[in-house]
């Protein structure tokens, strides 16, 4: 697990963030911890009351890119109005293309009026590299980290870690067989 402080996730569990709407967000390395922490905040904000919705970035993207096709972006947008706090998956791993400004306008509507919790394998200043365009990048980060949480994940993959430990584990072969520690020959 990352070294976080465990008081602020603590507290973040509680859901009081939802009600005022702030933001979290987690950055760091992939396999840290950020998708892991994010379900038990989220978990901690339903027992508190709180709707919640848990999505990846690609597909809120593709969501909204559909609605806008079809015609229905106001009311789709509107939909989500019902949901206190949106848990946007994996914003980094892919970029969003022509879903990039949806994106924007999706957080914006947000601002101040619902909470999101936001985890990314990229840095702020990586972000541009998501949405494509550096102004509205600014603007969304102005808007996400106003009133926001940031949760730093630092470290190695908890996935290479353990593949690593797997790898220096004995095989049955070299503890002496299937059938157990072997014994001296007499």
């Amino acid at each position: 697990m990352p070294d976080l402080p465990k008081a602020t996730v603590l507290t973040l569990a509680t859901g009081a963030f939802i009600r005022i709407h702030e933001n979290v967000i987690c950055l760091g390395n992939p396999g840290t911890g950020k998708t892991h922490i994010a379900i038990g905040i989220a978990l901690g904000g339903i027992q508190a009351g709180a709707r919640v919705r848990f999505i990846t970035a690609v597909a809120l993207a593709q969501e909204l890119l559909t609605a806008q096709q079809d015609y229905r972006l106001p009311r789709y947008l509107k939909g989500w109005q019902r949901v206190d706090l949106v848990v946007i998956d994996e914003l980094g791993y892919l970029g969003l293309g022509p879903g990039g400004p949806l994106l924007f306008q999706f957080c914006a509507e947000r601002y101040e009026r619902g909470s999101l919790l936001i985890t990314s394998n990229l840095d702020f200043s990586r972000w541009v590299e998501v949405f494509g365009d550096p102004s509205l990048t600014a603007a969304l980060l102005d808007r996400l980290t106003h009133h926001a949480h940031v949760l730093l994940f630092h470290g190695e993959s908890y996935r290479v870690r353990e593949s690593r430990e797997r790898l220096r584990e004995p095989t049955a072969s070299e503890e002496g067989g299937s059938n157990g520690p072997s014994s001296p020959v007499a």
